[in-house]
């Protein structure tokens, strides 16, 4: 089994909101992954103590935990575990019902030897790599569906579509979201690689069009996760250099996290 990961921040003068991690159970069978990717939240964001690492931290290490331990438990079910064990961690000194409580979307993978599950909450990704190369895209895109007049701010999307019917959704202080998680399982013996890519790594197809989704596999796994983000850095560098303003969220650069793993 390979695996590999890498992640930079979009600046380096902010902490990194990204988080991942992989885990093989010590019985030697199957293994987990997972990849998060905090929600930056704007100026006044509530009254939270705590910022979006402390929390990406919190909530990976309870989906880490979790997933492998408890491997008789769906994976919504350890979602919505997790978001409670981190909502109770600050609950009484933080106010939990802001919008921009801090926040997160999922990615989180579980295999052993008979099947590959998979859970994917908001705007990060999942690709599955069968045995004849073919590649599949597991995405929650209601946030790309959204007609725009839901985005034109932060207040107007917090208002309308964070986390609200019609809307989109991360996992921030409500379990139940949990159910609204975008998940499937698919037999072990279909699935060669994986890899969780959080959307300052997914620019090199949805930006920037380098190449469809199984090229950028075929990248990562060729040249590694750090060499596709250090591609997507390449291309946002150019592209401020000419003065073009089209990426997704008005950043220049985003925080960008790869995992791959080959069965």
């Amino acid at each position: 089994m390979r695996i590999e990961l890498a992640t930079a921040p979009g600046d380096p003068a902010r902490p990194n909101e990204d988080w991942a991690a992989a885990a093989l159970p010590a019985a030697g069978r199957g293994g987990v992954l997972v990849v998060l990717d905090g929600v930056t939240p704007p100026p006044g964001n509530g009254d939270c103590v705590h910022d979006v690492p402390w929390y990406t931290a919190r909530l990976g290490g309870a989906l880490t935990e979790l997933s492998g331990s408890r491997r008789d438990i769906p994976l919504t079910a350890i979602l919505a575990e997790s978001i409670r064990r981190t909502a109770d961690a600050h609950r009484d000194t933080c106010d939990l019902s802001h919008p921009r409580t801090p926040q997160a979307t999922v990615v989180l993978a579980r295999w052993d030897e008979e099947a590959v599950e998979h859970l994917v909450l908001s705007d990060s990704a999942l690709l599955l790599e069968s045995p004849d190369g073919a590649v599949r895209a597991v995405l929650d895109d209601r946030l790309e569906r959204l007609p725009g007049d839901l985005l034109v701010s932060d207040e107007v999307a917090d208002a309308r579509a964070r986390n609200k019917e019609g809307g989109f959704f991360t996992a921030a202080a409500d379990p139940s979201v949990a159910g609204r998680a975008v998940t499937g399982r698919t037999p072990v013996r279909d699935v060669r690689a994986l890899a969780a890519l959080t959307d300052g790594a997914t620019r090199w197809v949805e930006t920037f069009r380098e190449g469809d989704w199984a090229g950028c596999l075929a990248l990562v796994a060729k040249a590694g996760p750090q060499r596709l983000i250090d591609r997507v850095r390449e291309l946002e560098h150019a592209d401020a250099g000419a003065g073009r303003t089209y990426l997704r969220r008005s950043k220049t650069h985003d925080d960008a996290t790869a995992v791959y793993v080959e069965l």
